[in-house]
């Protein structure tokens, strides 16, 4: 595979992840811009890169990678100067090629479905890739490049990108916020929250093995009103707590009523 050089807009979590996997993989990384010195000088030295401030891109630079805010994404791309032929993609979920500018003629969107943090490695073996593009050849590109660090790619257009993330929320986002709810009853009981580590792993394995829809226990998939009253009594000590749970299981009562 050839060996292109890449550059980067942003130097929080995905941008870490993707530029030192890269580096790793043996990709020549030239510049991190980033508006935060610290975090991108960081981030450059770990990758044998140069940092800026300013997001003006050596002719040399065959790909662009945009992990930025989503919020900030258009104002970004907006204020890009890069070779014509070069590949500018973002890394955003929710948007799509239509936040490029018309002066950016190569565009494509380089979507890995995982959650990142700061300082936790994360594998990239198999690891979706949801890739779209302007053209068939930025497309084998950008499909090159996902294989070359492990992932698996997928082709998609913005509208089922879109649906697929607001699904990553669900799975990712809503639940750590239950598991965080979790944590709080427990410790109330005067206990860590790894005392739920062994269900927690056997929940998430028995969902993947079997599906979610047949996996499902509890109180609230019995209907049973009886356990289910004592639980609420119990979440007394929080009214947001007592909302949720009270949501949750009338959401599972009626999914699993309707089977």
């Amino acid at each position: 595979m050839y060996q292109y050089n890449l550059s980067f807009v942003g130097a929080g979590r995905v941008a870490g992840a993707l530029c030192r996997e890269m580096s790793d993989a043996g990709f020549n990384v030239e510049v991190i811009v980033s508006q935060d010195e610290k975090n991108g000088r960081s981030l450059a030295d770990s990758c044998n890169a140069s940092w800026s401030s300013e997001p003006v891109f050596p002719q040399s630079t065959d790909i662009l990678i945009v992990a930025v805010p989503d919020h900030r994404l258009k104002e970004v791309l907006d204020n890009i100067v890069i070779r014509p032929d070069a590949l500018t993609v973002h890394t955003a979920g929710s948007a799509g090629l239509d936040v490029f500018p018309e002066k950016i003629r190569r565009k494509g969107i380089f979507y890995p479905l995982q959650t990142f943090s700061k300082g936790r490695k994360v594998s990239f073996k198999d690891l979706p890739f949801f890739i779209e593009s302007s053209d068939k050849q930025s497309s084998e590109i950008l499909k090159e490049l996902a294989e070359s660090i492990g992932g698996k790619v997928y082709f998609t257009d913005t509208d089922h990108r879109r649906m697929l993330h607001l699904a990553a929320v669900f799975v990712c986002n809503f639940t750590n916020h239950i598991l965080n709810a979790g944590k709080q009853v427990a410790e109330k009981a005067g206990f860590p929250f790894e005392i739920l580590e062994p269900l927690l792993k056997e929940t998430v394995s028995k969902a993947i093995d079997t599906g979610p829809e047949n996996s499902q226990t509890g109180p609230a998939v019995r209907n049973d009103q009886n356990t289910i009253e004592k639980h609420l009594e119990l979440l007394t000590f929080s009214p947001e707590l007592k909302r949720i749970y009270s949501d949750l299981t009338r959401s599972i009562i009626n999914y699993h009523n309707k089977l």
